[in-house]
């Protein structure tokens, strides 16, 4: 693997891919989709962003594919697409606090959930970071 700094290329896919986390609505969204699926309402309550920014916001989430859905019936349930977004976003929430405890940044880095899809290779605290 080319190191970021090693790579223009690199450095500007990796800030491309990163833009999609630093819009704050979309990271409310993803921040709440570390919970578990859910449907457009269930995260709209919990965020309140209202229907039709939630839509946008998450429409671009899913061209990043950075979310999936599931349709089940008439519902469509959301989702983080991997373990490699799980990932990103539990670093981010643990480092982007007002003290950030090194060792909980370690433990959010370590903490992945049994999955079979898309293990992310790089663990540490700029695992978030790492685009693969």
């Amino acid at each position: 693997m080319t190191a970021i700094f090693e790579s223009r290329e690199r450095a500007d896919f990796a800030t491309e891919k990163l833009k999609v986390y630093a819009q704050p609505q979309r990271l409310m969204i993803l921040s709440y989709l570390l919970q578990g699926r859910s449907t457009v309402s269930e995260i709209d309550e919990a965020t309140n962003i209202g229907q039709p920014a939630l839509s946008q916001q998450l429409a671009a989430l899913r061209r990043a594919e950075v979310v999936k859905t599931q349709r089940e019936g008439k519902q469509i349930w959301y989702d983080l697409s991997d373990d490699t977004a799980r990932l990103c976003v539990r670093t981010m929430e643990a480092l982007l606090v007002d003290n950030p405890d090194p060792q909980k940044v370690r433990d959010a880095t370590k903490s992945q959930p049994a999955s079979s899809e898309n293990q992310p290779t790089g663990i540490g605290v700029a695992g978030f970071a790492r685009v693969l």
